[in-house]
């Protein structure tokens, strides 16, 4: 596989700049702009795996750091901050790649700024929007109260998500996917939490869980990229 990885700055205006990182591998059919979760940056080794998994499957991906990760800061930034950091993103990667279609999305609290980012305002060239763990509820207040946005989202989504998540219990998060309708896509991973981690009594590794996501979120690109020609 050839795959050329860059170091970008992506700015969100005049004051504010953010690192990103540019996976191209070499027969690129379309690109994933992959946001972190709230705790860890885009070098994250799953955000990592993810992307080398793509790239092994012609799948371009952009990741980058909202402000707060950029700054060394705990707590994320406000909304707005966030859903500019998103923005800039996907204009940075459709200016590397304006010719393939974009996915946006990415860990937890990153692919659920992406989803508000895209119900206020379309993002320019996006064609879907792919979840690697959607925070539905905090932990231990089931609702699906921080999903009303995606009513407002036109485009199809995937949720790939672990059936033991303590930020999504299936009981809340099955309708909601009913909901909408044929927008939404729905995977679950057997016994895996929010990090799609599995207990080892069972069997199977977080290497075997994270290589089945990939798979799953590679097909689902594959096919609406293919749809979108």
């Amino acid at each position: 596989m050839t795959s050329d990885r860059r170091d970008l700055v992506v700015t969100l205006n005049d004051e504010q700049e953010v690192a990103g990182l540019l996976q191209v591998p070499q027969h690129s059919f379309a690109c994933y702009v992959l946001a972190h979760g709230a705790g860890a940056g885009m070098i994250h080794p799953f955000l990592n795996a993810v992307a080398m998994g793509l790239a092994k499957r012609n799948i371009a991906s952009l990741r980058f750091q909202f402000p707060y990760m950029q700054k060394g800061l705990k707590r994320p930034d406000p909304p707005p901050v966030a859903h500019a950091a998103v923005r800039a993103a996907v204009a940075e990667a459709s200016r590397h790649l304006p010719n393939i279609p974009l996915i946006a999305g990415g860990r937890s609290f990153g692919g659920r700024m992406s989803s508000q980012a895209q119900a206020k305002v379309p993002l320019e060239n996006v064609r879907g929007l792919a979840f690697l763990g959607f925070p539905l509820h905090p932990a231990g207040q089931p609702s699906q109260e921080r999903a009303r946005h995606l009513d407002n989202v036109d485009i199809p989504m995937l949720f790939l998500q672990g059936t033991r998540d303590s930020l999504a219990h299936l009981e809340q998060l099955e309708p909601l996917v009913r909901r909408l309708g044929s927008r939404a896509t729905l995977k679950l991973f057997n016994d895996a939490d929010h990090s799609f981690h599995v207990p080892a009594r069972l069997g199977k590794t977080d290497e075997d869980v994270r290589n089945e996501l990939i798979g799953a979120l590679a097909d689902w690109i594959g096919m609406l990229a293919k749809s979108s020609i």
